[in-house]
């Protein structure tokens, strides 16, 4: 490139000596050529004529066009040589421009080769994934048939095990009624204690040991007025067979109280709602709170501390429930429209039902693998914890059922409602068999509790003018009504052993009825 640029100049220089040359050599020539035209004029003018002076001035006048011609011509030659190293630098910068281009495009033709190999490699991968998809979906298709015909197998088990349970219904209350039988004509001839406890074997039996089955008595006195919470109390259970009551109120605490003296055993504390529903294990040793934080807190009853919090739901827990056959499993209900199922032993939720319905209330069934569960669309639908399945679904109330109870021979389920009615189901059919209602009992809210005696022959439950009605339901009529409370009272619950009846209102009153 410095040859060229040098050539290149050395042309330039030579074209102008050139060009100098040839002016020189014309100039030679226009000087020769006027050599007589000046030598005449040097002579005297006397002696030259006017055509001489004539010549001479044209001469002058051509001599100096020319040393006009000769300035332009070196100017031009200027700006052409000026011009000519404008060019060959931008000619220059050109030829870099080029050279980059080429070494970009050498680049590009690689990168194009790399990505031609990573292209071939893609669709080489590409085809092997549809194969391997394929073989997935023949896969599925054939899982698809196997469930497909487990759910057929598994619908006919539980429709085998539903016709089981209704037979072993059968017997128990063919049992039931000999036993009653017996009792009849026992205590006619005096052995009353005797029929309790050997009458075909049958004894009531709790955990802790055996226990007798006594007759309810029909509450009439208001025996103790517990001021139990500030702000109300929507939930209360007795002690397995105790007379020791669990009460739980908006003020966040959960309190134990001795119904046989009246006083406060002990208060529970770390719940960070309100309580909306307790209940206990069959040892009594852990009470479960369902709060409206959100949580469920589980106390151990014997130190008063806070065992475990269950946290999950993302609205207010308004029921909670413990199997009757293991103090391990819980299932409680809250407004996230979600049913969980909780292992007290690990401390966390095992399963999780979702439902397009809100559930108010709800209680395992004898054998603990069934929940009766109250939705706020008035129906009850029996849920399996193990699959969260639907089991059986039937229109309970018009209106928000507000409370489930569970009558300890497993043989009927109580619900109440928003509608103002008690309807007593049948287990195995899910027929109602009776319907207790009154003139004047109103349920009070969304999560007011009813209960069964501990014969299973009563139903208590409050209403919204502050009485407490109880119904017999073999007659399905009125059998008492109790009047203490100045505001709606909110949950009854009857204690195990027979007496007492507890009920709780909005202004936190509780009431103890012998």
């Amino acid at each position: 490139m410095a040859k060229t640029n040098k050539s290149q100049e050395e042309i330039a220089c030579e074209a102008i000596k050139h060009a100098l040359k040839a002016l020189r050599k014309r100039h030679l020539l226009e000087e020769a050529a006027h050599g007589p035209a000046v030598l005449a004029l040097s002579r005297p003018f006397v002696s030259q004529g006017s055509e001489w002076k004539e010549k001479a001035e044209n001469l002058q006048v051509e001599l100096q066009q020319c040393y006009k011609a000769q300035s332009r011509l070196s100017e031009q030659l200027v700006v052409e040589v000026a011009e000519s190293r404008a060019s060959k630098a931008l000619v220059q910068e050109k030829e870099n421009a080029v050279a980059d281009l080429q070494k970009e495009l050498t680049e590009l033709r690689d990168e194009c080769s790399q990505l031609k190999e990573d292209l071939e490699e893609k669709f080489k991968s590409l085809e092997v994934l549809v194969s391997e998809n394929t073989e997935l979906k023949a896969q599925l298709q054939q899982m698809t048939t196997k469930a497909n015909k487990a759910e057929a197998e598994n619908k006919m088990l539980i429709d085998r095990w539903m016709l089981e349970k209704m037979k072993d219904a059968e017997r128990l209350n063919e049992a039931n009624a000999l036993y009653e039988d017996m009792v009849e004509k026992l205590k006619a001839s005096g052995l009353e204690q005797l029929a309790r406890q050997q009458v075909d074997g049958i004894v009531r039996q709790s955990e802790e040991g055996a226990e007798f089955f006594l007759e309810s008595n029909i509450p009439s006195t208001c025996k103790y007025r517990l001021r139990a919470h500030e702000g109300g109390c929507a939930s209360m259970l007795f002690e397995y067979n105790s007379s020791k009551l669990i009460t739980g109120g908006q003020d966040r605490l959960v309190k134990m109280w001795d119904t046989n003296t009246g006083s406060l055993s002990s208060t529970l504390h770390g719940c960070l709602g309100s309580v909306l529903d307790l209940t206990i294990t069959h040892d009594n040793r852990s009470v479960i709170a369902a709060s409206s934080s959100n949580n469920l807190y589980v106390w151990d009853v014997h130190s008063g501390r806070v065992r475990h919090t269950l946290t999950g739901h993302t609205d207010k827990v308004c029921a909670v429930d413990v199997s009757k056959i293991s103090s391990r499993h819980v299932v409680s209900a809250a407004y996230d429209r979600t049913i969980k199922v909780w292992d007290l032993v690990k401390g966390y939720c095992t399963n999780t039902i979702i439902f397009h319905s809100n559930c108010n209330a709800l209680s395992f069934s004898m054998d603990g693998q069934t929940i009766f569960a109250g939705h706020v669309d008035g129906n009850l639908r029996l849920w399996d914890i193990q699959s969260g399945k639907l089991l059986s679904e039937v229109a309970a109330h018009t209106s928000a059922v507000t409370s489930i109870s569970l009558s300890r021979n497993g043989n009927f389920v109580l619900t109440s409602g928003r509608d103002n009615l008690h309807n007593l189901f049948d287990v195995r059919s899910l027929e109602v068999c009776s319907t207790l209602k009154a003139a004047g009992n109103r349920v009070a809210s969304n999560w007011s509790r009813s209960c069964f005696s501990p014969d299973d022959n009563h139903v208590a439950a409050g209403s919204a003018d502050g009485s407490v009605y109880i119904w017999s339901i073999s007659k399905g009529d009125i059998v008492g009504t109790l009047k203490e409370h100045t505001s709606s009272v909110l949950s009854c619950t009857w204690s195990g052993i027979r007496k007492p009846l507890a009920s709780a209102d909005k202004n936190g009153v509780v009431c103890v009825w012998t």
